[in-house]
C-alpha cells in the first residue's frame, strides 16, 4: 500500500505451522487495503509450509507475497531480522511484524492510519483466541530491567498509551527507526527480542499503544487469568531462553548508560522466581527446572563475552532512490 503515511509491508514468521499460516495469510488477503509487500520468513519447516505460501500466491497482486525461505530455524528473532531486512530492501517504510498464529482484522491499515501520521512504533489491540480483549500493558522498569504491567486505564483521552517494551505479535515500526537502532538481535533466538527492541526504539522516539483493534489471536494456550495479567504455558526452549537472555538485555541496558547492577540482578531473580511460578500453577510440574538452570549458566557465560557489541545499523539496508529498482520482490 502507498499512502501518505509509505509503504507497509508485513513480515510474518513461521515454523511448522502451516494451519495457523493458511488463515493469517487468508486473512491478508482480506484486507480492505492492501499491503505493499507480504514477506513470509518460513524458519526451515518441515511441514507443507511450502505449499501453502506457493498456493497463497494467486490470492494477492503479482510480487506482493514474498517467499523467503531460510536454510535453518533461527528462532522468531533471526526471523524478525530478516523479515525486517527483506522488507527495507524491497522498500517498505514501514514494517509490520507478527507471528503465524494471528488474523489480521480487515480495517486493520485504516485502524493505524492516523496514528501513523503522529508516532514511528505503534502497537494496536488484538483480540484473543476466545474473542475477548487481549491483555497487554508491558511497560519497562529499568530498575529491575523487566516489563511490568502499569496501573489505571490503558489509554489516555487521545486514545493512546506510551510505553517503552513491545511485542512482536503486531509491532509497526518505521523504516527510519530501524535504521537507527538496527534490525531485530537474531542472537536471542526466542524471548525478550520484543519488548529489547521497542526498548532501544524509545531511546530514541516514542513507542505506543493504541486503542485500535487490528489482529487476532488464533493459537489456545493453557493459561492463568492473575487478575492484573495473564500467564500462559511455556516451551523448554522458551524456559531456557527467557533466562539466558536476560544477560542480551542487560548489555543493551548498559550500552545506553541504563544498567543498574543490583537492581537488574534482583529482576533477574524475580524473573526466575514467575518462572517457577509459571511452571507450578500453569503446568502443573517441576520438570522444566533443568532448563532455567541451563539458562542460568549460558547467562553467566554471555555477561563474560567481552566480544559482544550491539546490532550495527550500518547493516540496514538503505531506503530505495527513484531508479534503482522495481522493489517488485518474489522468492528469494
Amino acid at each position: 500500500m502507498t499512502s501518505a503515511a509509505g509503504n507497509i509491508a508485513i513480515a510474518i514468521v513461521t515454523y511448522n505451522r502451516s494451519t495457523f499460516l493458511k488463515e493469517l495469510l487468508a486473512s491478508a488477503a482480506a484486507m480492505d487495503t492492501p499491503p505493499f509487500r507480504i514477506v513470509v520468513v518460513d524458519n526451515a519447516s518441515t511441514d507443507d509450509t511450502q505449499d501453502v505460501i506457493a498456493a497463497a500466491t494467486t490470492d494477492f497482486a503479482d510480487g506482493v507475497l514474498v517467499n523467503h525461505r531460510l536454510a535453518t530455524n533461527t528462532g522468531g528473532s533471526g526471523g524478525f531480522s530478516e523479515g525486517t531486512r527483506v522488507a527495507l530492501e524491497l522498500g517498505a517504510d514501514w514494517v509490520w511484524l507478527m507471528d503465524d498464529d494471528v488474523e489480521i482484522l480487515p480495517d486493520a491499515i485504516e485502524q493505524f492510519a492516523p496514528w501513523m501520521q503522529r508516532f514511528q512504533v505503534i502497537h494496536g489491540r488484538r483480540y484473543d483466541f476466545d474473542g475477548t480483549p487481549f491483555y497487554w500493558q508491558a511497560k519497562f522498569n529499568e530498575f529491575l530491567g523487566v516489563p511490568l504491567p502499569y496501573s489505571g486505564k490503558q489509554f489516555g483521552r487521545e486514545g493512546y498509551a506510551i510505553t517503552n517494551s513491545g511485542t512482536f505479535e503486531g509491532m509497526l515500526i518505521h523504516a527510519d527507526v530501524v535504521r537507527v537502532i538496527g534490525l531485530p538481535d537474531p542472537r536471542f533466538f526466542i524471548s525478550w527480542d520484543d519488548a529489547a527492541y521497542a526498548w532501544l526504539a524509545a531511546q530514541h522516539t516514542d513507542v505506543v499503544y493504541v486503542d485500535a483493534f487490528v489482529l487476532k489471536r488464533k493459537r489456545e494456550q493453557k493459561q492463568v487469568n492473575l487478575g492484573i495479567r495473564h500467564l500462559n504455558d511455556g516451551s523448554p526452549l522458551f524456559r531456557f531462553h527467557v533466562i539466558r537472555n536476560r544477560a542480551y538485555v542487560g548489555k543493551y541496558f548498559a550500552e545506553h548508560g541504563k544498567l543498574n547492577r543490583f537492581g537488574f540482578g534482583l529482576g533477574t531473580a524475580l524473573t526466575l522466581a514467575k518462572e517457577v511460578f509459571r511452571l507450578l500453577v500453569v503446568q502443573h510440574t517441576l520438570k522444566g527446572l533443568g532448563d532455567l538452570v541451563r539458562g542460568f549458566r549460558a547467562n553467566r557465560a554471555l555477561w563474560r563475552d567481552d566480544t559482544w557489541r550491539p546490532m550495527d545499523p550500518a547493516d540496514v539496508p538503505a531506503p530505495l532512490t527513484p531508479g534503482t529498482g522495481t522493489g517488485t520482490g518474489g522468492p528469494s
